[in-house]
């Protein structure tokens, strides 16, 4: 089952809005054939490990370990319960219960009442923890939200941006073309926290997430690109509240290079890669953000600032992890950084920063 969950985790950033799923398949306490969901849409785990073996008449002797409960719905593929059913493998464990309405429970009554011996519970919260983001998905309705944040030794998230934080809808135009819109988008403002090594390690985080998301003053002041350009992988579906469309389309999140939806209280608008969604002004806007991620099976989402959007989600207390380094950096003043009130769960240093990991319990 160890390596059936190492198999697993092969399929993060690839499989969503599908579980990571691994399976490994024994023959005289031998391997003979292993496999994962590699790719969403395509052949699940136990088809995989199933097609590596070349004697099939093996399996009718072996046991099949996996990592969740084997589907018993058709979806973008057939049910894997059948599957194991349609071999005759005699022995099936399972780490965990799939929660996911369509199977769970199904797919084991399907293999018991084949006469399967099948066996629950194997390491079960490591696959519990390895499918987080499934798992709240599916039963919170929501994705799975990691706050993410740089913050200086003296505790600060920003330098004073009170001239960029104030503007009004009426005087963008204007500001725009002042010297302070200028200098930042000239970088000249040295706000960089934590070193190239930690920048990295977040462009990795993109990839293993299905979307990211920041606010209105983050890309003004930043001009950020949100994707994975420091490292390979699938740049995350970027998400920008601008409700009041404030925003300059010379940004990069405007760029039309990758998948951009635009969350505002004005229009509905479909361009190539970049979509505007109005929303209900009159409704808690977290709720409206999280339901329509969710009506798009966006199971896991990255929050990466501005700083009342993330101090927004701690106090409403819609978060599951906050990724929150500390660079050795101090501004002596500005934006104080956002806190859960938490202990971390673990520490780690990361070249000159310290990252400390929080979990929402």
């Amino acid at each position: 089952m160890e390596i059936a969950l190492k198999l697993a985790k092969q399929g993060i950033g690839q499989v969503s809005p599908n579980p990571m799923v691994g399976c490994v398949i024994v023959y005289k306490d031998e391997i003979i054939g292993q496999g994962f969901h590699e790719q969403y849409g395509q052949p699940h785990a136990e088809v995989n490990a199933i097609a590596s073996i070349g004697d099939k008449a093996l399996l009718k002797n072996s046991t099949i370990y996996v990592t969740l409960e084997p589907c018993s719905h058709f979806g973008k593929t057939p049910p894997c319960a059948d599957l194991i059913v349609k071999h005759k493998i005699p022995k099936v464990v399972i780490a965990c219960i799939d929660t996911f309405s369509k199977v769970s429970g199904k797919g084991i009554e399907k293999l018991k009442a084949a006469g399967i011996d099948v066996t629950v519970g194997v390491l079960e919260k490591k696959a519990q923890e390895l499918n987080k983001r499934f798992f709240t998905f599916h039963n919170k309705k929501r994705p799975y939200i990691i706050l993410k944040w740089a913050q200086t030794k003296d505790g600060f998230i920003d330098v004073d941006r009170s001239v960029v934080a104030n503007i009004q809808e009426e005087n963008i135009e204007q500001y725009q073309k002042s010297e302070d819109y200028l200098v930042t988008q000239n970088n000249a403002i040295d706000n960089w926290i934590t070193t190239p090594a930690s920048k990295k390690l977040v462009h990795f985080w993109r990839s293993e997430e299905q979307a990211i998301l920041v606010g209105t003053n983050t890309a003004l002041n930043d001009n950020p690109k949100l994707t994975v350009r420091e490292t390979t992988g699938k740049n995350p579906l970027r998400v920008v509240l601008d409700l009041n469309l404030r925003l300059p389309a010379t940004l990069h999140l405007f760029d039309q290079s990758t998948p951009t939806l635009v969350f505002n209280y004005k229009k509905n608008e479909t361009l190539e890669n970049l979509e505007f969604i109005k929303i209900d002004q009159t409704k808690k806007l977290t709720d409206e953000i999280l339901a329509l991620l969710h009506h798009r099976n966006i199971q896991s989402i990255i929050i990466e600032g501005g700083a009342q959007i993330l101090n927004t989600f701690i106090h409403q207390n819609l978060w599951d992890e906050a990724r929150v380094f500390e660079g050795e950096k101090e501004f002596g003043s500005g934006l104080t950084a956002p806190s859960t009130n938490k202990n971390p769960k673990y520490t780690l240093q990361i070249d000159s920063d310290n990252l400390s990991a929080f979990v929402n319990d």
